[in-house]
């Protein structure tokens, strides 16, 4: 007998964990697939900012910026630990945008979108007399100090999942959908397994949240006709040895009107990113090329003191974006802006096209209404509230957390301690286990990598490969050499012989 579900989502990258989720805590039956690993794609490939998008404000994209400081609210409550915020500093150059109107900018990014406000204010700031001063060329003499946040993008996918499962929803990554039918009872589904495994399940509505794969899913997959068309958009990023000491991030002009970021990131390193390219390709393995490492370097060179190089990135990371095609000639103007389409020709179909990293939470919540026109659901929106957390993220007190960490545990490394509550929040005790030493945390993988972790994130986080534990579930694989991770690999396979992992993106250098 196939497995009968209210929901199928196929697709888990951020849009579609947060659809199960939302979905499961108003009492709805759901199934969520994933071909490969939660957020391999490009939900793990972002810029890794909570943030309202200051430069869509020059598009007029107001109600888009006014939608995404609000949920910038909501998710630094709900998940603290990996959820924090980041100032940002912006050098003025008066011939790219004049001083009025960058003002005005932050003083609209200050005060759209509803409700109390956590985050500092924006602020003219004198670069000699700021921390972010120095690192920066001798002609930036003034600057602009606003507020943002960052994320660990990969993981809140997976904490989002997790919270799904926790509610009653049944989570299969690695899983595809081969074939999706409507039926006169809603849609029958065979779903394949990467071991092979297949099922049947029936559901009564079914989510195409296949993010760069939506209209090949409606083409190849569901058999749906339909006249959508995506524009497939390539960011790619670099990461180079840390060029700066201190822990504000800036956001940078360029003469072609583009911004980039330069961004404080895993400790040692700094992210540069992002580019906008139009992409033709499979959007499975997009790659970084080396028009656009030099683009990158050119844009960083034009402010900081310090002068990068190609031989300078020590890893790369592309993804590929799903954008509504709103006909816009320029690749970084088309809107960033999400499109929710309830096909009820026969068994409803829920349609999901675009959005951003920001905005995922209020989209689940506008689909599940949509749903709720058609299921009965137990109860109505609920993933806003302040006592609703993501897993780990019960406490707002990050560093109490640490310091009582470390209080239990006298032996771990302060930076470890520090790590293991920004990944895991409130269990991070439950990470460590009954370990009384380094030692007794098992195997060492590299890093602060122990088996302890690597088994907690098999049993709780659906990691299966290195690649999952280095890349996605957390950034190992820039302190990790391919000896260690080949080792890691052997362990999760339970073979002493396994074969070295793919990197999650491009390693560069050892």
């Amino acid at each position: 007998m196939p497995e009968q579900f209210d929901v199928l989502v196929v697709g888990g990258g951020i849009n579609g964990v947060g659809i199960a989720r939302d979905a499961a805590g108003r009492g709805l039956s759901v199934c969520l697939c994933e071909r490969d690993d939660l957020a391999a794609h490009t939900s793990s490939a972002s810029t890794k900012l909570i943030h309202g998008g200051l430069r869509y404000l020059e598009q007029f994209e107001f109600a888009l910026v006014g939608k995404a400081l609000a949920e910038r609210e909501v998710l630094l409550r709900a998940a603290p630990h990996i959820i924090w915020p980041l100032r940002f500093v912006l050098p003025h150059q008066s011939h790219l945008r004049p001083a009025w109107m960058i003002r005005l900018g932050l003083f609209l990014y200050d005060h759209l979108g509803r409700g109390k406000r956590s985050l500092a204010g924006s602020r003219r700031v004198r670069l000699a007399d700021h921390p972010a001063g120095p690192p920066l060329r001798d002609e930036f003499h003034t600057g602009f100090v606003y507020s943002d946040a960052w994320v660990q993008d990969a993981r809140l996918v997976v904490l989002n999942a997790m919270d799904a499962q926790a509610l009653g929803a049944t989570v299969l990554p690695r899983t595809r959908c081969r074939r999706a039918d409507r039926t006169a009872a809603g849609w029958e589904a065979e779903l394949v397994g990467q071991d092979g495994t297949r099922r049947t399940v029936t559901a009564r509505v079914l989510v195409n949240a296949a993010g760069p794969w939506a209209v090949d899913f409606l083409d190849q997959v569901a058999g749906v006709g339909h006249a959508h068309s995506l524009r497939l958009v390539k960011g790619s990023h670099i990461v180079v040895p840390r060029i700066f000491d201190h822990d504000h991030a800036y956001i940078f002009q360029q003469p072609d009107r583009r911004i980039v970021f330069a961004i404080p990131y895993e400790h040692d390193f700094t992210l540069i990113g992002t580019t906008d390219l139009e992409y033709a390709g499979d959007p499975s393995v997009p790659h970084i090329d080396p028009s656009e490492t030099a683009y990158l370097c050119e844009a960083a060179n034009r402010y900081f003191r310090r002068q990068l190089t190609p031989d300078d990135v020590v890893w790369s990371y592309s993804g590929v974006r799903p954008l509504l095609d709103d006909e816009e000639d320029n690749a970084s103007e088309i809107t960033r802006d999400y499109q929710l389409e309830l096909d009820t020709r026969g068994a409803p179909l829920l349609n999901v096209f675009g959005g951003k990293l920001t905005t995922y939470r209020r989209l689940g919540e506008e689909a599940v209404d949509r749903l709720a026109e058609i299921l009965p659901t137990r109860g109505g929106a609920w993933t806003s509230r302040p006592d609703r957390p993501l897993p780990g993220g019960e406490r707002r007190d990050i560093d109490a957390l640490q310091r009582e960490l470390q209080q239990r545990h006298p032996w771990l490394p302060e930076a470890m301690a520090w790590r293991l509550v920004h990944d895991y929040g409130t269990r991070s005790a439950t990470v460590l286990g009954p370990a009384g030493s380094l030692a007794e945390l098992g195997e060492h993988f590299g890093a602060d990598l122990y088996r302890a972790e690597v088994d907690y994130l098999r049993e709780h986080e659906w990691a299966r490969s290195a690649e999952d534990i280095l890349w996605r579930r957390g950034k190992f694989g820039l302190r990790v050499g391919a000896a260690e991770a080949a080792r890691l690999e052997a362990y999760l396979a339970g073979a002493p012989d396994a074969a070295a992992p793919p990197a999650g993106g491009q390693r560069h250098r050892a």
